[in-house]
């Protein structure tokens, strides 16, 4: 450790979010690595240091000059460990954790930082973080996983993330997690108005999606398959799906809850419903409110049952001003999926990088949609910043 200063290198490194969390603990960037042009576009713009634009499955160039460096931090892709996404057990991307783990092992350094979704510890998907546990185990590190949820460290956004831990210097720290008084978005976005990235594209008052988002209150969503007050189903509004009756709401209302109790599958958390169990429970006239709910496209023959047309858990979600935002993905500037708490429009780059934790200074450049990929994919500064501090505490470093 020369001259007193700690040195790091980021895998997966991304538009550098976690990168930015570690140069605010005072470490030195050496070096950065991602296959994505605009990750790496974004990343020359806004952090000092060299990153270079390289598929990490055919090695770390210039691997030697990075030989036991203080710190190596990674953010390995999470969408097939993701719970929403289709979590294939062998899908490619999954290997690239288990990769870091070899990468380390070869580059050697102090304490190697992995940041991932908890959806990683879960089912036969825990076998690749396990086995990058191993892997640095066998190369005689120690290791800790720490659970992380980002409303705890300040943030005003529902973010669960995991962080493990891999060290050579055979300190002993407190691993806890801080429990800050979560942040809000009317405080994250405060201010927001001609900041460079911000650029609010308001729904057509003449558009389906205007029409839907109007009747979409702060906390809402649009959801066939939930109820309570916080699911607006889309028999909820006629003026855009179509008329039905107060038979026709029942059978709606019943198949809701009859999906989740008639199980067939091992897998998902609802089934379509037999016709059988619908007869039973509302007689011969089913037939025909069924027939009548199909043909105006709240139904669908399924075999030999019937589904609501619809499944998703969730779409045109309005955040609330004094709560926290749900998980920012790379689909938030999207109307469909996410709704400004008081505007019918979705998230600005800027809002949605704010809530992500990058502050102002961060200008993003190129493709507007590529913007919310890299920030969706982003570690948080603060995760980051929360990562680094532990790191320092096990190279015996506290200032």
């Amino acid at each position: 450790m020369r001259n007193g200063t700690l040195k790091f290198a980021s895998l997966f490194s991304g538009c550098g979010g976690f990168d930015l969390g570690f140069i605010q603990h005072g470490f030195h960037p050496q070096g950065a690595y991602d296959s994505d042009p605009e990750a790496v576009e974004n990343f020359k713009a806004n952090i000092s240091g060299d990153i270079y634009n390289v598929d990490l499955t055919n090695g770390v160039p210039n691997e030697r000059s990075l030989y036991g460096i203080d710190a190596l931090i990674a953010g390995p892709p999470c969408q097939g460990f993701s719970t929403a996404g289709k979590r294939l057990i062998d899908d490619e991307r999954n290997h690239l954790l288990t990769l870091t783990g070899h990468l380390a092992r070869r580059i050697y350094p102090k304490i190697l930082v992995v940041e991932n979704v908890a959806g990683a510890l879960s089912g036969a998907h825990a076998r690749y973080w396990n086995e990058l546990d191993e892997t640095m185990r066998l190369a005689g590190y120690r290791t800790k996983t720490v659970r992380c949820q980002a409303v705890d460290l300040g943030m005003a956004q529902l973010r669960k993330r995991i962080l493990f831990f891999a060290w050579r210097t055979q300190r002993d720290i407190d691993f806890t997690t801080p429990s800050l008084p979560a942040g809000d978005l009317r405080s994250v976005l405060a201010g927001v108005k001609n900041q460079i990235n911000h650029h609010p594209q308001r729904l057509s008052t003449q558009s389906r999606e205007w029409q839907i988002a109007k009747r979409i209150k702060p906390g809402q969503k649009l959801s066939n398959v939930r109820g309570g007050e916080n699911a607006v189903a889309t028999w909820d509004i006629p003026e855009v799906f179509g008329t039905i009756t107060e038979n026709e709401r029942t059978v709606l209302e019943l198949l809701r809850r009859l999906r989740r109790q008639e199980r067939q599958r091992d897998h998902g958390d609802a089934d379509p419903v037999s016709l059988g169990r619908l007869e039973a429970a509302l007689g011969g006239r089913f037939h025909r409110l069924v027939n009548g709910l199909v043909t105006k496209g709240y139904l669908r023959e399924v075999d030999d049952g019937v589904d609501l047309v619809g499944t998703f858990n969730g779409k045109f979600r309005r955040l609330a001003w004094d709560r926290p935002s749900c998980t920012v993905d790379t689909r938030f500037g999207s109307p469909r999926y996410f709704l400004h708490p008081s505007q019918q429009r979705g998230f600005t780059v800027r809002e949605a990088a704010r809530i992500q934790g990058f502050d102002d200074g961060y200008i993003f450049h190129g493709n507007e949609k590529a913007h919310y990929r890299l920030i969706g994919n982003a570690v948080p500064p603060p995760l980051g910043a929360f990562a680094a501090k532990i790191a320092k505490g096990l190279l015996g470093r506290t200032s």
